[in-house]
């Protein structure tokens, strides 16, 4: 054999190994979510029961809302610090309109989404068309909004709403319902499994062994199942978390489907080889904007929902929680990374700790340094993951 012939290598081993590669910074997100119940489990013991974890779920869902926005304006390079502020002000227009002129549940909506949609559109164009920086527009608009909702409100507590309005606040999926949903998503799941394989074995991609793959199924069967039971055993699956979930999907689905989706990335990633490429940058971004304060909008309908009630201090602070979901979550400020899951499982995290340490009766203060001082760490490691990387 000559010296200059390429040499042979058999990648048998290496192919097993892809069939096994994971995301190590989701693994390592879900151990500490783990670890943080555990952790309250042991100090309290009203933290793992089902009713105390239905609410959990029910109080993460406003932030996960606006963390599914703020994962596409984050990726996309930008930054939105007025999300609180608008969920605020068009929860309080919701309220307004449902109490006050004594609108209809359906009206209500539309408008208050439209609201959100063309505060977006405003709010993008000025980032897009007229090269004001996002963090100058957003602060600007989250002081903005708020004093638009002492306006407009009296700075008075407007309630209550109508039965049918709360319902996407307060109300529970019936348990039958929600097995019957269960059933459903894993029925999905099995069938984006085998498409996705079909796919990979059509193109001529590795595919793990069936069995890797019925394992997973199985495990994802058991999450879905154990998951409804517990929630069944209080009083069924909230409302706002379907919600949350059903967002998930769509968004998901546009994040990695679609030719918007991988614009958005690739204008994150590197925003002179996009603009090379023939991407329409500004629209994109203005896109973005009117995509994440419409969920701002759709934030603060559940909010208000659940609380029966819209005030001046609503959405207060939500504009951190928000990113710092997204950046727990995986998802880096420097822009072209992130995910809509990992982004909800940073919700989760974050509601997670506010939860435990109400229960335990830890004073408001040290809850704001916790939050901070993880949303610190995991900025950290998103930069030092990302200069390692560059290393290698």
């Amino acid at each position: 054999m000559s010296g200059n012939q390429p040499v042979v290598v058999n990648d048998h081993k290496q192919r097993k190994l892809t069939w096994f590669k994971i995301d190590i910074r989701a693994y390592t997100m879900i151990a500490a979510l783990v670890f943080i119940w555990i952790y309250f489990a042991m100090m309290s013991d009203a933290f793992l029961t089902t009713r105390n974890l239905s609410n959990l779920f029910l109080q993460m869902s406003v932030t996960a809302i606006l963390a599914i926005g703020m994962v596409l304006i984050i990726v996309a390079g930008q930054i939105d610090l007025s999300v609180g502020s608008l969920m605020g002000l068009t929860g309080g227009i919701a309220a307004i309109l449902n109490v006050w002129y004594d609108w209809d549940t359906i009206p209500v909506i539309i408008a208050t989404l439209a609201a959100g949609a063309l505060i977006g559109l405003f709010q993008g164009w000025v980032v897009a068309y007229q090269a004001v920086p996002a963090f100058i527009v957003t602060l600007g608009g989250m002081l903005i909004f708020r004093g638009i909702l002492l306006g407009i409100t009296d700075s008075v507590t407007i309630a209550p709403l109508s039965e049918d309005l709360r319902f996407m606040g307060q109300s529970y999926v019936d348990k039958n319902i929600g097995y019957l949903l269960a059933i459903a998503a894993f029925v999905i799941l099995v069938f984006l499994q085998i498409r996705r394989r079909q796919s990979r074995v059509k193109y001529g991609f590795d595919v793990a062994p069936y069995l890797i793959l019925f394992g997973k199924l199985a495990f994802f069967g058991i999450f879905i199942g154990g998951f409804v039971y517990l929630m069944n055993d209080y009083k069924g699956i909230p409302v706002p978390f379907i919600l949350v979930i059903i967002l998930a999907i769509i968004f998901t689905f546009i994040a990695k489907n679609t030719i918007f989706g991988r614009h958005v990335y690739a204008l994150g990633g590197n925003a002179d080889a996009a603009r090379l490429s023939g991407i329409n940058i500004k629209r994109r971004i203005l896109l973005v904007f009117v995509l994440g304060n419409t969920l701002a909008a759709i934030a603060g309908l559940v909010y208000t929902a659940r609380l029966n009630a819209a005030t001046s201090g609503a959405g207060e602070m939500y504009e951190l929680d928000a990113i710092a979901a997204c950046v727990i979550g995986g998802t880096s400020l420097m822009g072209g990374v992130g995910t809509i899951s990992g982004a909800i499982i940073g919700a989760l995290v974050m509601a997670s700790l506010d939860n435990g340490m109400s229960i335990m009766n830890i004073e408001s203060f040290w809850q704001q340094i916790v939050k901070g001082s993880i949303l610190v760490v995991a900025v950290w490691i998103d930069i030092y993951s990302r200069r390692k990387s560059k290393q290698a």
